[in-house]
Formats: structure tokens, C-alpha cells, sequence
């Protein structure tokens, strides 16, 4: 063979190589990419071939699928409208799944290894049955009067969020964030649509896209001063305790003094700490977080679920939605001390405390239960498309222990003494033991102010039925006791109907 054959066979058999290395190269290592790609229009018929199957709360479907005469064959649809948004997310044609939708999709769309029995029966009787079932815990009592007393909130606040949770299990009984959205649109077959309602919505200044409920981390106002009780009853304070109050008190090396809200707060020189957290006494507390000093009351904090960074809330112990992590800031000078006047602000939970909603009702929790803190779940069972069988049942479990019987029994009864007694009167419930604790945070020196209340409700036997935590963002004046109005109604909806445990 001469020369210039034996170079072209060389080339030929350099090509043949190359091209069996690429195939074998995607085979291996980019088949599910280019399987799952939203520009595999196959892909995307084969997701839509199956009926999706539904999620429900309360018994009721509130994401479902509806056959279409189009491409794809089942049609995501949500009766619920805006009201389940934040929970249920979306399912796209083309955009990232959201939500539950996100969470459970694999068990929703059929494919999940759990179900699949379900398939190999369908191969059999050439059936089809869908995707399987995911069961919430939520109330839709609960759900319907958090959705609607914010909408309709008294004191005209447009951002907020409610989050319910039974303190037993931390079965979730509400979840609502405000401003919502209608996912149905972003599930539009038709693209182009769906392209543009997403950024409609995306570029919507008041952010309806977003999960307040669990996202959403602002100063916590007095609502922090349960943290800072909690941590002065494990130092030898008792609820009898006098500690220092007044009008007024300047935190050494600041300038600036701390008052009460109003003049007719705490003005004698001592309260008992029972009466500064009825009263919400700012004087009392800022002292009192300086004289715990800033390591006591970070760690007080962390125990009750602050700094954590890993929490989500879906199946227990599984995958779920994310959350934000609650913060206290550092509370130290530059040179690593405790900063007195950073602690006095800190103590009322202003400075660079933040927190998210869900972390406030899971603090009103934790004391109504006793001081155990249940991990919270949205998630309780997961059923097959025929409905006969369950694949996963929510079975509750501690996430921590931040106070002890005898704290928590403390706080709950200052908690109560701030709804029969002081500022959360809103929240009472005829026939219920009712505890909580407004709080109101400065946002901006140019901006109203937050309004916030956590609380939780016991029956009559002391049991807790829920706890629950309102946020209304840059409320104005008022707006902690709006606060603690609609979250009376939502305790008063999950009494009434408590939800999937």
C-alpha cells in the first residue's frame, strides 16, 4: 500500500475512534442530560403521556391534571389558585419545577421506584394509572383564614406571611405568604405564555414569587424578648424576679437611650419579669440581654432553631422546601467583646436579630409542648394512583429540646399573661387557653414599622393545638395587634379543623 492510502486509512481509523469514544461518552456520561433536556420535545410528551397525580389538603385536590386534545396529553391545573401557591409551587413545561411540585415530583409523575409495582402492573393490563398521590397536612380551615385575613388585613400592610404548625408533631396547618401569585398560568402548554407570566411575576417589586413564610428574615421585635426570658430563667431569674425597668436607660458606650413604646410602660425603676414580658417592657429587657451577656442569650437562640442552615420542610427527614436561616448578628465589639449597646438592641430584638416566620412559631411551639420542638412537615402520606396502598406515612419527631418542662411552663404562663393582660388581646379564644407575644421592629427610619405576634392555643386540658406566627410586613402603627387578630382566626380555624398529622 503506498504512501497516501496508508495516510487516509491512518485518518479514517483516527475518526472512527473518535466518533466511538463520543458515542460512548454520551452513552455514559450525558444520556440523562440530554434525556431531561427541555428542548427534548420527546422528553416532554412522554412527562405529559401519564395523568399526574394529585395533591390534596383537607381532603380536597388542590393540584390535579385534566386531559387536553394537544401534544401533551394532561394539563397541570390548580383549583386553589393563589391561596396554596407558596406550598404547591408549579409544574412548567419549560421552567424549574417548584414547590411540592418540585419535592415529590418523582412520586407524582409515576416514575419514583416506590411505585414501581404500579408500572409493572400497568405493562400487564396495558392500563395506565397515573402517578401517584401526595397527602398534605395542611388545614383548610386553617389555610383559608390565613390566606384571607391577610388579603384582608385592617391595617392596609400588602407584604406578610402566617404560618400554622400543631406543636405535637409539627405537622404544618398553614402556610400562606403575601403577596401570591396564580401558578395556573405557569403551567400554560403554550410556552411562550407561561415565559411571560413568570417574568411578569418575577419582576414584580413586591416579590409574590417569594415564600415569606419561610424565606423572609426581618428584625423580630419583642417577639425575641421569649428567646431572652427563656435564657434568663435557666440563669436563676424566676417570673417573680424584680429586675431593672424605667422609661429610660442609654446602654454604656452609647449615646442613644432605648424607651419604651409608650410612657405608661414599665416606668418604675423595677418589674418583675412576668410583668415585662406582658407589658413588652424595652428598658426591662435591653438591661436584662446585657446583664445575660451576648453568649448566653446566641446560645439560647441557636438552641430554639436560630443559625440553622440545613432545615427544610416537606417529608420528615427528607428533601422539602427550603428555609432561611434565622440570625442574632454577632453582638461583639471589634475586638471580640460583648458590645453592650449592640446586646441592649439585640435583647429587644432589633440591631441584627432576623428571623423568619416559621422560626417564630416554632419558638411558640416549643413552649406550648413543653419545650420539645417537632421537626415540622408539610408532607403525611403518600398514596398510589389506585389509592389502596400508602407508600410513606409522617411519623413525628424531635428536632431539639430548647427549654425544659419547667422553663416552658414558665414562659406559657407569661405568654398567657400577655393575651388576658397586655398587648395581645386580639388573639383570645373563648374556651382556650390562648399565650403569645406581639412584637413591633423598626424597618427603616423612612419606612413604618414590622408588626409581629407568635402564639399557640391549649384546649382546656392544657394540650396545645396549634402554634402560629404573623408577619406584617411595614404594618404601621397597629400592626402587632393585627397581628395577633388573625392569628386568634387561625388558631381558631385549626381547632376547629386540625389538619393531617
Amino acid at each position: 500500500m503506498n504512501a497516501p492510502l496508508r495516510r487516509v486509512g491512518v485518518v479514517v481509523m483516527v475518526l472512527f475512534g473518535l466518533l466511538f469514544a463520543n458515542l460512548n461518552w454520551i452513552q455514559a456520561y450525558k444520556a440523562d442530560e440530554y434525556r431531561t433536556s427541555d428542548y427534548n420535545g420527546r422528553v416532554q410528551v412522554a412527562d405529559y403521556k401519564r395523568k399526574r397525580g394529585n395533591i390534596e389538603a383537607g381532603g380536597t385536590a388542590v393540584a390535579t391534571s385534566k386531559e387536553t386534545t394537544g401534544t401533551l396529553k394532561f394539563l397541570r391545573t390548580y383549583p386553589g389558585g393563589a391561596e396554596y401557591a407558596h406550598v404547591l409551587g408549579y409544574k412548567p413545561v419549560n421552567l424549574a419545577d417548584q414547590g411540592i411540585e418540585r419535592v415529590e415530583d418523582d412520586f407524582l409523575a409515576g416514575t419514583s421506584d416506590q411505585l414501581i409495582g404500579d408500572r409493572l402492573k400497568d405493562m400487564f393490563t396495558g392500563d395506565d394509572s397515573g402517578g401517584g398521590n401526595v397527602l398534605l397536612t395542611l388545614s383548610k380551615k386553617a389555610q383559608d383564614a390565613a390566606y384571607n385575613q391577610l388579603r384582608n388585613n385592617q391595617v392596609g400592610a400588602k407584604k406578610g406571611a402566617a404560618i400554622a404548625i400543631d406543636p405535637r408533631t409539627g405537622a404544618v396547618q398553614a402556610l400562606v405568604s403575601m403577596p401570591s401569585f396564580d401558578p395556573n398560568p405557569l403551567a400554560s402548554h403554550t410556552t411562550s405564555e407561561a415565559a411571560a407570566a413568570f417574568n411578569k411575576l418575577e419582576q414584580d417589586p413586591d416579590g409574590p414569587l417569594k415564600n415569606r413564610a419561610l424565606s423572609e428574615t426581618l428584625p423580630p421585635g419583642s417577639t425575641f424578648k421569649i428567646v431572652v426570658a427563656a435564657a434568663a430563667l435557666e440563669n436563676g431569674i424566676t417570673k417573680t424576679t424584680q429586675i431593672p425597668a424605667g422609661p429610660s436607660w442609654t446602654p454604656p458606650t452609647s449615646g442613644s437611650p432605648i424607651r419604651n413604646a409608650e410612657a405608661s410602660i414599665c416606668p418604675e425603676p423595677k418589674v418583675t419579669l412576668l410583668a415585662a414580658v406582658t407589658e413588652s417592657c424595652n428598658t426591662g429587657f435591653a438591661q436584662l440581654g446585657v446583664q445575660l451577656g451576648a453568649n448566653a442569650i446566641k446560645e439560647k437562640a441557636r438552641q430554639f432553631g436560630f443559625e440553622q442552615e440545613d432545615l427544610t420542610v416537606g417529608e420528615l427527614g427528607e428533601d422539602g422546601l427550603p428555609t432561611a436561616a434565622s440570625r442574632t448578628g454577632t453582638i461583639q465589639n471589634a475586638d471580640g467583646g460583648d458590645d453592650p449597646a449592640a446586646l441592649a438592641q439585640s435583647s429587644i430584638g432589633q440591631r441584627d436579630v432576623r428571623m423568619t416566620p416559621l422560626e417564630g412559631a416554632m419558638i411558640a411551639a416549643s413552649v406550648a409542648n413543653n419545650g420539645s420542638q417537632m421537626r415540622p412537615y408539610l408532607v403525611r402520606q403518600l398514596l398510589a394512583p389506585d389509592r389502596t396502598t400508602s407508600y410513606h406515612t409522617a411519623k413525628a419527631r424531635e428536632l431539639r429540646q430548647p427549654v425544659s418542662p419547667q422553663v416552658a411552663s414558665d414562659l406559657r404562663d407569661m405568654m398567657v399573661s400577655v393575651v388576658q393582660n397586655g398587648t395581645g388581646k386580639k388573639a383570645a379564644i373563648n374556651g382556650y387557653k390562648v399565650g403569645g407575644k406581639t412584637g413591633t421592629a423598626q424597618s427603616a427610619p423612612d419606612r413604618p414599622d414590622h408588626g409581629w405576634f407568635i402564639g399557640f392555643a391549649l384546649d382546656k386540658n392544657g394540650t396545645p393545638i396549634s402554634a402560629v406566627c404573623v408577619m406584617l410586613e411595614q404594618a404601621g402603627p397597629g400592626g402587632s395587634a393585627e397581628a395577633a387578630r388573625i392569628a386568634g382566626q387561625i388558631m381558631r380555624a385549626a381547632i376547629a379543623d386540625p389538619g393531617g398529622r
